[in-house]
């Protein structure tokens, strides 16, 4: 428990706190991890080109190369890009720190575009800045941005950290088909989970093999490639790179859980109907878009507080629900509000409105395939309670 009343002082909806998100880990997976623990690699291992080729196989990409974070794939890919300084790296402000960071790492300035009402993501149709080196648009909750209409001839680098098993008029995200590179996440509140971990997809094999070298300290280890020496222990840093490995143990864990993802997307589809059918017509909230042809992937499940129709503002509402046992989130805190945004680069309140505007609303409410239907039942019932309580 909180260690909080419910809202009315009395019994909470929930004796022990339900997360937002947590991981689901089987007997076949720790059986993965084990067989591999067994081995004789730990890392890079057999394990890691296994799970990178079955990646592939289920977006239907050419390549796939595996990191040690969501947020090492990002900034491999815009060290990858190898972009023009000075320059801007543009992306939604409505993200994690990640989506921006990983070009402020390699020298280019951050630059955000507003996001779409309609979709919650950046606005794929507005004006991007025409020193725009990299551009990532952000699959905000899983919903794909379409970034077949950005007009830009910045390199693109999608950012699926949400969104792993999205689709995009039939497509799944990741394909690349107007991008140079996808980034997806496998931290353990996302589809699947390698404890930590990313990986990249890309169709262009001269790209794999870079990022595979930036992943490894920059060492190329192709002898037809060298440029200095040859021989059997010879390997040659042709690159500033980092260390930003997988682990086997990593990976086997991460292709066991790929053999469920159907499964998770569908667990966390019927989540979201249920949520729907709940709260469609209840005038205080506004749910997630998915617009006409995106299916998202349903990472979480932000829902907007219409607060004229509250007495209450965004924090009593969300301090009430954690207090009935429900592990709400506010996801996320504009970029570009973050201090060191505001005192490095001079970004203000009122630069983003209506990213702004969205954020002062938002709550996400729990949204895992491991949940039960008893757990989104008391998610409803404590929405439901919280919200009368602080109505009008």
């Amino acid at each position: 428990m909180t260690g909080r009343l419910a809202i009315d002082g009395g019994k909470p909806v929930r004796r022990l706190q339900l997360p937002y998100g947590r991981q689901q880990v089987t007997r076949q997976d720790i059986a993965a991890v084990v067989a591999v623990l067994k081995s004789d690699f730990l890392t890079t291992g057999p394990k890691i080109a296994e799970f990178e080729k079955a990646f592939a196989d289920y977006i239907g990409v050419r390549h796939a190369v595996a990191f040690s974070s969501g947020t090492a794939a990002l900034h491999a890919a815009v060290l990858a890009s190898e972009p023009e300084l000075p320059g801007k790296i543009v992306t939604s402000p409505l993200t994690f720190a990640a989506s921006a960071n990983c070009g402020v790492y390699v020298g280019l300035e951050p630059a955000f575009v507003d996001i779409d009402p309609k979709t919650w993501n950046l606005d794929v149709r507005a004006a991007i800045p025409s020193d725009a080196r990299v551009v990532v648009p952000v699959h905000y909750a899983g919903t794909p941005a379409d970034s077949a209409e950005l007009k830009t001839s910045a390199v693109v680098v999608e950012d699926a950290c949400h969104g792993l098993g999205a689709e995009v008029r039939g497509e799944r995200v990741g394909g690349c088909r107007n991008s140079a590179m996808t980034a997806f996440s496998f931290h353990p509140v996302k589809h699947i989970t390698t404890g930590e971990g990313g990986m990249l997809t890309t169709r262009s094999a001269e790209l794999a093999e870079k990022l595979r070298e930036i992943r490894h300290h920059g060492m190329c280890r192709d002898p037809k490639k060298y440029k200095h020496g040859q021989g059997g222990w010879y390997h040659e840093m042709q690159r500033l790179g980092f260390n930003y490995r997988v682990t086997d143990v990593q990976c086997a864990l991460g292709l066991s859980q790929l053999k469920r993802i159907g499964s998770n997307l569908k667990r966390r589809r019927e989540i979201v109907e249920a949520y729907r059918a709940a709260f469609a017509k209840d005038a205080r909230l506004e749910l997630p878009p998915e617009p006409k042809g995106m299916k998202s992937a349903w990472h979480l499940f932000p829902v907007a507080l219409h607060l004229g129709r509250l007495a209450a503002g965004r924090a009593r509402v969300f301090d009430a629900l954690r207090a009935e046992g429900i592990g709400v989130h506010v996801l996320y805190i504009p970029v570009h509000l973050h201090p060191y945004y505001r005192e490095r680069y001079g970004f203000k309140p009122g630069m983003f409105p209506k990213a702004e505007a969205l954020y002062e609303r938002l709550i996400c409410l729990p949204m895992f395939h491991g949940m039960k239907d008893r757990d989104v039942k008391d998610v409803v019932t404590a929405v439901r309670k919280v919200l009368d309580a602080v109505g009008r």
